[in-house]
């Protein structure tokens, strides 16, 4: 203990030493006055009076002076502890101390900080300190369990609550949390700052009654005011710093998209003076940016080969944009297909203030569908389509329900005078009438073989409820335009040149060969059924058995738009007996 402090606590242990001398004079006096009664005489009633006066009011004075320096030391404390927090612009720092001189203050058992949600308004508690006589509280992540009404009275009240004895206290007896919770004491003042209410401080003790006075709520709503102004200050500054992070990293956003966006970009000013050229729009372009900033834009896209002065000046008379697609020369660079959309750049006011150009280098994608135009004159237009699909099938495959069409177009015996030249030429006449049909209701084409080709219905690839009835729509679009083929021919022959046959079944689809090279097929009893029907049918038919009417009576509940005729069963090798076979026909 330090000098001063001994001066500041003589007067309380002079009082004391006095008190003492009192207590033991009027012991002196008392046996002193017994032995002059036994002899017939007494001391004068008014001395042991005064002294006992004299004690009382020794005693008022030391309550009196101890209450005084508390007081005064609190105010210390106080004016200490406000200058300390209001030097500090973090929130957490500024909550973390005001709940430290909160305490120190009061001496409560538990204390919060509870604030209003800036956007939300909602009451979140933002600094907890339960350490008081039951021990420092676990971290659970649940509410602590305090009288909300008590807060909520505070905010709306704006004025601050003492309650020193909570079970007997009037104002509270319609309170439920007071007798839930075990509340004695507590004590609430709001935080008001600038006429609002931005949160409360809360103390209590679950255990003794008269533990805060008028003194320690006359201290804690100055505090009060004093912290409410260093909350919001930090608040303001938090807010701030978050506008000013927010904007440095916009800017800084699109600084890093102008750079690397894959499209170039040009804007220009009203004066057609290039302003922004990122880096795409160079690379394109073959021009670095110190030659086109400041220059008229219509001057650095001529340099570049590109002659867009009308659609520049279409876009600032009309103010609308042109989208436009070109092949040109460019220097260094030479052929490219370029996509370009020219807008008018307009501010705030939508008043225009220059023009943009956002332009695309779709050179390779030109190629790249120049390429799959090529393949798929080769390879069946749904395989191309869905090529990462295949990719992904694995070699083995899988079960799955389809309908297999074989088609013989054109047989070799009706082709046996004609020059092997002009019999493929006349094939690949009647082939491609057969594969726009087949392309027409969503089949896929497995194979060709020669004068014949095969196809699948419901694959993984043309997934297909109704597979048995678009393989038999097939059939009858291949006799549909076959008939025209034969009349723009000026041929009628007898029977018909094409054989289609069917059949509906479970096949194994999937990747037959190696990784590196793979082909998606299908294989099994449904696929040599399916051939099987094709090579026992008449010249000039469309031909299926059982199992594909069934499942196209199933689908259709047998209300059906077709003809089916029954012909004489199927037999052939691998069949042990013959299957019931019909020849179709429209309605």
């Amino acid at each position: 203990m330090n000098n001063a402090d001994e001066k500041k606590l003589n007067p309380i242990a002079e009082l004391r030493q006095l008190e003492t001398i009192i207590d033991k004079t009027s012991e002196s006096l008392s046996t002193q006055n017994d032995l002059l009664k036994r002899r017939g005489m007494t001391l004068p009633p008014m001395v042991l009076d005064v002294l006992s006066k004299i004690r009382t009011d020794v005693a008022k004075l030391e309550t009196s002076l101890v209450n005084e320096q508390t007081e005064l030391s609190q105010l210390r404390a106080l004016a200490n502890m406000s200058a300390q927090i209001t030097t500090s612009l973090d929130i957490d720092t500024v909550l973390g101390e005001t709940m430290e001189i909160v305490i120190a203050l009061t001496q409560a058992e538990r204390g919060y900080i509870i604030l209003k949600n800036l956007d939300t308004e909602e009451l979140e508690f933002r600094v907890s300190n339960e350490s008081g006589v039951f021990g420092t509280s676990a971290t659970t992540g649940e509410k602590p369990q305090i009288s909300m009404s008590i807060v909520s009275e505070v905010i709306d009240t704006q004025q601050a609550l003492l309650a020193d004895n909570a079970f007997k206290d009037e104002r509270l007896q319609g309170n439920q949390s007071i007798h839930n919770f075990s509340l004695r004491s507590v004590l609430c003042v709001p935080l008001n700052y600038k006429g609002d209410t931005i949160g409360v401080v809360y103390v209590d003790n679950r255990l003794q009654a008269g533990i805060f006075t008028n003194r320690e709520k006359t201290l804690l709503e100055a505090f009060g005011n004093t912290a409410a102004v260093a909350i919001a200050n930090a608040r303001m500054y938090t807010r701030t710093e978050n506008i000013l992070e927010e904007i440095t990293r916009v800017k800084e956003l699109m600084d890093n998209i102008f750079s690397s966006v894959g499209s170039g970009i040009i804007a220009t000013n009203s004066s057609d003076a290039i302003e922004t050229f990122n880096r795409a729009a160079g690379e394109i372009l073959s021009l670095s940016p110190d030659v086109a900033i400041g220059h008229s834009v219509g001057q650095v896209l001529q340099k570049a080969a590109l002659q867009l002065s009308d659609q520049l000046a279409t876009v600032k008379e009309e103010d609308t944009a042109q989208n436009i697609e070109l092949t040109t020369e460019l220097p260094d660079r030479g052929r490219v297909a370029l996509n370009l959309t020219l807008s008018p750049l307009k501010d705030a006011n939508d008043n225009t203030q220059g023009i943009t150009v956002v332009m695309d280098d779709v050179t390779h994608l030109q190629e790249h569908e120049t390429t799959i135009g090529a393949m798929k004159r080769i390879l069946p237009p749904e395989m191309v389509d869905n090529i990462s699909d295949i990719a992904n099938i694995q070699l083995g495959g899988v079960r799955r329900e389809v309908t297999c069409l074989f088609a013989d177009v054109r047989p070799l015996i009706t082709l046996k005078t004609i020059a092997p030249s002009e019999k493929l030429q006349i094939i690949n006449q009647y082939q491609a009438i057969a594969t726009e049909c087949i392309h027409e209701v969503g089949g896929i084409i497995d194979k060709y073989m020669g004068n014949e080709v095969m196809a699948l219905f419901n694959t993984q690839l043309n997934p297909q409820d109704n597979h048995a009835q678009m393989a038999l729509e097939c059939g009858l679009l291949m006799r549909d335009r076959f008939i025209e083929l034969y009349q723009t021919l000026s041929i009628d022959p007898d029977p018909h040149y094409y054989i289609v046959g069917m059949f509906t079944g479970e096949a194994t689809l999937g990747n037959v060969g190696s990784f590196n090279r793979r082909e998606f097929t299908a294989i099994g009893n449904t696929i040599n059924t399916s051939k099987r029907v094709q090579e026992n049918a008449n010249g000039g038919t469309i031909t299926i058995v059982q199992q594909t009417l069934d499942h196209v009576q199933r689908v259709n509940d047998g209300n059906l738009t077709y003809d089916f005729r029954e012909r004489d069963p199927i037999y052939g090798k691998g069949l042990s007996e013959g299957m019931k076979a019909y020849e179709v026909f429209r309605a």
